[in-house]
């Protein structure tokens, strides 16, 4: 039997965690650069502020009332993990599905002491974390995540769903976990409105329209398990990092310096996972929101000799990309760095004519080990943006606007909380 854990509302609740004065108020999260709401309150919500819409577009009346702040996602993702860790100690399985939603098991618990279970771990975490979560139980994932979202809807947030259960009969197909929006309007012409309805289709036919895909969703409403729960985090093939800018980049070594900032973030990160790249790939874009404006959107990949995971050669090729895509006379408002064809650090294909450095591997150890023990940026290269984290040092020109960011409650010692 699976559960599916999800935090209500988690971007907001998290802001709410340490700022009790938030609850009962419209809390609205913005995206990168202040730009777009990507997360909403309960009370934002019946405001009338819609997913993913732009902040400068809702009206000015209801603009004064929300409370809004910039994304800090090192925030969120600090709690996130203290979530998943009181979930470790419940439940016999964890998968970490996103920074708010986890898979559980309830394996050797009995089927009358599942929901009481749930409720138990759902309270824990409320009280040492402060995120309010709600519980969906199902033989399978599909089953879990409906009945997740069922739950949101009761006072206890914790619900049972198996197949046959009254609650599909009335639980749209458009909210069916894989079903989207067009497939919807395909479904809804053959007279598939509800999750019942497609539980009920037949399988061939929906197999032979639709693909393999619906058909693995129909079963799994129908109790078979297709998609069981990947404890391990599935081997990535590439590791992308790219911002907005908060000001349109107008020369290049504002440029490269953007460049080399996201590239020793994606090294960081390929090494968290002792992975190595065999590529680099570079794009630029201007602002597509200025049709107006000269538009340029080039792109580059480099494939090393040998794969590498020191932030030194990827660094030494991201700019030399990012310098031969660059014309002047264009403002650039994003950019972004992809490492390309990940494999495992300790595989590497011997070169006849180079041997490995052993003095990379051992100082990109200490970087990492550096920023570990005293946070990100303690150690960088000079050609990124790392020093520009302290007090006294001026933002880049392409650091995205956070005019709304909270404190580093949790990851920083002269951002933690005060009580008197």
């Amino acid at each position: 039997m699976f559960g599916l854990v999800d935090g209500n509302n988690f971007y907001a609740s998290c802001e709410r965690v340490f700022n009790p004065s938030l609850r009962g108020q419209p809390v609205c999260i913005l995206s990168s650069n202040d730009g777009c709401a990507i997360a909403r309150s309960d009370e934002c919500k019946r405001l009338g502020v819609k997913m993913g819409q732009p902040i400068h577009e809702v009206p000015p009346h209801i603009r004064r009332q929300l409370r809004i702040f910039s994304a800090n996602f090192g925030l969120y993702g600090d709690l996130s993990g203290r979530v998943v860790s009181v979930l470790r100690e419940w439940f016999p399985r964890v998968e970490v599905y996103s920074i708010d939603e986890s898979f559980v098991t309830f394996d050797g618990v009995p089927a009358e002491q599942r929901e009481a279970m749930a409720r138990q771990a759902r309270s824990q975490i409320l009280q040492w974390v402060g995120i309010p979560c709600c519980v969906g139980i199902g033989p399978t994932k599909t089953l879990a995540k409906l009945a997740n979202k069922l739950a949101k809807k009761t006072p206890h947030g914790v619900v049972t769903a198996l197949p046959g259960s009254p609650e599909l009969e009335t639980y749209p197909v458009e909210d069916v976990w894989g079903v989207g929006r067009k497939l919807t309007a395909k479904l809804g012409a053959e007279g598939i409105l509800t999750a019942a309805d497609l539980a009920r289709a037949d399988p061939d036919t929906l197999r032979a329209r639709y693909g393999v895909t619906l058909a693995r969703t129909q079963r799994e409403l129908q109790g078979v398990v297709c998609n069981d729960l990947e404890e391990v985090e599935p081997e990535r093939q590439q590791i992308v990092v790219s911002r907005s800018f908060g000001q349109e980049v107008t020369s290049l070594e504002d440029l490269q310096q953007a460049v080399s900032t996201f590239a020793q973030r994606a090294c960081e990160k390929l090494r968290s996972r002792s992975l190595q790249a065999s590529g680099v790939w570079v794009w630029l874009n201007t602002n597509p929101f200025k049709p107006g404006a000269a538009q340029y959107h080039p792109s580059k990949a480099f494939n090393f000799i040998g794969p590498t995971s020191d932030t030194r050669e990827v660094l030494l090729v991201a700019q030399g990309l990012a310098k031969a895509m660059w014309k002047t006379g264009y403002r650039y408002k994003k950019a972004g760095v992809g490492l390309l064809d990940l494999t495992h650090g300790d595989v590497h294909q011997g070169d006849l004519f180079a041997g490995i450095d052993p003095r990379s591997q051992a100082l990109m150890k200490v970087m990492d080990q550096a920023n570990a023990k005293f946070g990100r940026g303690t150690m960088g290269m000079a050609s990124s943006a790392w020093r520009s984290k302290g007090p006294a040092l001026a933002k880049p020109v392409w650091a995205m606007n956070q005019k709304n960011l909270s404190p580093a409650y949790t990851t920083r010692w002269d951002q933690l909380v005060r009580v008197r």
